[in-house]
């Protein structure tokens, strides 16, 4: 019998733990398959981990890993992936019921026609907040532009991976993991679902502007080429400027060329600007990778079944 694990990340969820799990042993009903669920307490600041741990005294299946501390769901996700080596799949869903537990059992058809990797995606963003869906869009088109892996737009973490994927997965030594391109990076058979926007239930989302410019930054420059480009296109229209200023400057045309030479400036300041940050980010990237810190930190774990 194949085993599969069902990998939840959760941070500050403790309204939605139960519902999350009450919704989710529905679809667990399979007798091909030995399900388990693997909660991830990413240092929440609730009751979350309580709640895990009541339902753990009910349920052999359930599992859990707490950190020590907040360490963001990339984290987490990699932290499911390492404890569930010896599963024959996983599925990675979130608690908060915003990924429908009942696309699970279509997971598993396309999975055992053969997939290693199925996994879902948005219809559309109708009901996602308009700020984070221009945002996203523009994400997304950059994105793909400048790379050779592109990314399904609302694209989900919630997927089903099989044990080569997970074990490709690991292999990736990258300090800071951007799951989606990852994923995408490593090829093999994919199937997608999609499915309707479905609002959050209980809470709030901890996924601040911020955090999220943060995340689509940080995948835009380890797997696209764009950050490279930029600077290389500023200083070649630099010189373009330059060179027809001191084209019209000869022929005499002042006005216009005190004007060139002001855009000159402003785009030499703009890549002096670009290239120290650029400079400053990559070797504090280099920095993160040469000190080689744990990806998270564990407090507590409940890894063996633990009841009779």
């Amino acid at each position: 019998m194949k085993r599969i694990t069902i990998i939840v990340p959760s941070y500050n969820e403790e309204n939605s733990v139960k519902p999350f799990y009450d919704e989710v042993k529905q679809y667990l009903k399979n007798q091909n398959y030995d399900f388990e669920l693997l909660y991830i307490n990413d240092g929440s600041k609730d009751k979350t981990l309580a709640e895990i741990k009541k339902l753990s005294k009910t349920d052999k299946r359930i599992r859990f890993i707490s950190f020590s501390r907040n360490f963001g769901k990339e984290s987490a996700m990699h932290a499911g992936l390492e404890h569930s080596r010896q599963s024959d799949a996983v599925i990675i869903i979130d608690c908060d019921l915003q990924q429908p537990p009942s696309l699970i059992p279509e997971m598993l058809k396309y999975y055992e026609e053969g997939y290693k990797i199925v996994y879902t995606k948005g219809k559309t963003r109708k009901g996602e907040p308009k700020f984070r869906t221009f945002f996203a869009n523009r994400f997304y088109k950059l994105y793909n532009r400048y790379t050779d892996m592109p990314l399904d737009n609302g694209a989900k973490d919630f997927q089903l991976l099989d044990k080569q994927v997970v074990d490709a997965f690991l292999q990736i030594k990258d300090n800071y993991r951007f799951v989606k391109g990852i994923f995408s990076w490593v090829g093999y058979s994919r199937k997608c679902i999609e499915y309707d926007f479905i609002p959050r239930k209980y809470g709030k989302s901890s996924w601040s502007f911020k955090s999220l410019f943060k995340y689509a930054f940080n995948g835009i420059n380890q797997f696209s080429t764009l950050m490279m480009l930029l600077p290389t296109l500023a200083i070649i229209t630099a010189f373009v400027v330059l060179a027809a200023d001191a084209l019209l400057f000869g022929f005499g045309v002042f006005v216009l060329s005190e004007f060139l030479i002001g855009i000159f400036i402003a785009i030499s300041l703009f890549v002096t600007a670009l290239l120290a940050f650029g400079t400053f980010y990559l070797l504090y990237q280099a920095r993160r990778q040469v000190l080689n810190r744990p990806i998270y930190l564990v407090e507590e774990l409940l890894e063996e079944e633990h009841l009779e």
